[in-house]
């Protein structure tokens, strides 16, 4: 085990990644998905229940049934956040979400909506501790981040608080860091502004969600292929802005399509019923030597 995030462990590496849901909310939920065959847990706040009691227990539950195969203190957890990025202002107005969120010791979060360049740049400044300089001054404020949650954190990821606080930190603005930050470019205003907000330093990852896209752009019962070709359109620059700016794509794959979506880029892989059968195709591809 090189890192706390097993993510970033395997995307510094140019192994993609693939990722599930929760079996189940709640410490049991956590148990049971401390051996899971994905490399992240895609916990959902934004539909589901803003509980952060149950999603505290659901890290208790990945702690006490772990380590994982590969060694690390849990599967890497990724939240998906209850707050639109319409405005600098509502990201701004919401970050005691994202602190008691991220106080419970989760590893990453993913912003929906994520319209506007101030939005985003508020999300990475809200999610980082002021000490933690990287990037201020050249993109970013300081960090908003207060004290009051990182001990719990420290816990779940098995390391001291002090070395918690170096290191809940955006990666790969931070090297050292190990949170892993993201956007839905999920409608036409984002998409208007994907190359700007892309620029903001901090965002590791965009996807383009295809479900709320198509219901922006006219095209509500096109949540799959084939899609009309503004939905093609808006992928495409989505992909392109992530190229552009080092970031990596989340992109559905399936075990028809892994290859050639990876050879595409895709380095985020949401898999569906046939998640693990298509992450097992992608990692024979890609030639990663498991447990790892």
């Amino acid at each position: 085990m090189a890192r706390v995030n097993r993510v970033i462990e395997l995307l510094s590496q140019d192994q993609p990644v693939y990722y599930t849901g929760p079996s189940s909310r709640g410490l049991e939920g956590g148990k049971a998905d401390a051996g899971t065959w994905a490399d992240y847990i895609a916990y959902d706040m934004e539909h589901g229940a803003y509980d952060v009691t149950q999603l505290r227990e659901y890290m208790r539950g990945l702690v006490e049934t772990g380590p994982t195969r590969s060694g690390h203190k849990t599967p890497t957890v990724i939240v998906t956040l209850p707050i639109d990025g319409t405005t600098e202002d509502v990201v701004r107005a919401n970050s005691w979400i994202i602190k008691q969120v991220l106080a419970s010791g989760v590893h990453g979060l993913l912003l929906c909506h994520a319209e506007t360049p101030g939005a985003v740049r508020a999300f990475v400044e809200c999610s980082r501790y002021p000490f933690n300089r990287v990037g201020v001054g050249h993109g970013l404020d300081e960090g908003r981040r207060g004290g009051g949650g990182q001990a719990h954190a420290a816990e779940v990821w098995g390391i001291p608080t002090r070395t918690y606080l170096d290191v809940a930190d955006p990666w790969p603005l931070n090297p050292n860091g190990e949170l892993f930050l993201g956007l839905k470019i999920e409608n036409k205003r984002a998409l208007s502004n994907v190359d700007t907000s892309m620029r903001i330093p901090g965002i590791a990852f965009a996807e383009w969600g295809p479900g709320d896209m198509g219901m922006s752009l006219g095209f509500p019962d096109n949540h799959d292929e084939p899609f009309p070709a503004p939905m093609t359109d808006a992928r495409s620059r989505v992909l392109a802005a992530c190229k552009a700016n080092g970031a990596f794509f989340l992109n559905t794959v399936m075990v028809s399509d892994v290859e050639e979506r990876i050879k595409e880029g895709v380095r985020i892989g949401a898999s569906g019923r046939a998640g693990q059968e298509a992450a097992e195709k992608g990692r024979k591809f890609t030639k990663r030597t498991m447990p790892w």
